[in-house]
C-alpha cells in the first residue's frame, strides 16, 4: 500500500495560494459549503469543499463495526487491504486539505464563495449570483 508522507501533503497546501495566484489569469474561486447547503450554478473548475465531508467519511468507514475493540480492529485491517482503501484515503486526505484550507482562509460560516482568497461573499448557495455580488462590490471598491 502506498503511503502519503504528511510533508509532501503539506508543501502542496502551502504552495497552493503562491501558485495560483500567478499561474491563473481568471481569479481562483473556492467555494466551501456542507452537504445540507449544496451549493448551485457552479462553473466548471471551481472547488466546491464540503467543510462536513470528513464526519461523513468518519461514519462510513465505521459502519457496521462491531463493538469488540479486538473485532472492529481485525476488520478495519481487512477493509485497510482492499483495493478500494486507497481510495477512501485519498477522499479522507482532500477532505481534510479542504478543511484546513478554509481555516487558513478564515472562513466563518457557510455558504462562502472565495475569491483569490481575499474576497468572500457568505450565505450565497448560488455560485454564479454570489460572483456577480463580488463582482459588484469590487467595483464599487475601484471607484471610490
Amino acid at each position: 500500500m502506498e503511503r502519503h508522507h504528511p510533508r509532501r501533503w503539506l508543501a502542496a497546501f502551502m504552495l497552493f495560494p503562491c501558485l495560483a495566484g500567478t499561474a491563473l489569469a481568471e481569479p481562483a474561486i473556492e467555494v466551501f459549503t456542507t452537504a445540507g447547503q449544496p451549493a448551485v450554478n457552479v462553473p466548471s473548475g471551481v472547488a466546491v469543499i464540503e467543510l462536513d465531508a470528513p464526519g461523513r467519511l468518519d461514519a462510513e468507514l465505521s459502519q457496521d463495526l462491531p463493538a469488540d475493540p479486538e473485532l472492529a480492529e481485525a476488520l478495519m485491517r481487512e477493509r485497510m487491504a482492499t483495493p478500494e482503501w486507497q481510495e477512501m484515503a485519498d477522499r479522507y486526505a482532500d477532505s481534510y486539505l479542504g478543511l484546513a484550507r478554509a481555516w487558513q482562509l478564515g472562513v466563518e460560516k457557510v455558504p462562502a464563495v472565495v475569491i483569490d482568497g481575499r474576497h468572500v461573499i457568505y450565505g450565497q448557495p448560488d455560485v454564479a449570483a454570489a460572483l456577480r455580488e463580488a463582482e459588484r462590490l469590487m467595483g464599487q471598491e475601484g471607484r471610490r
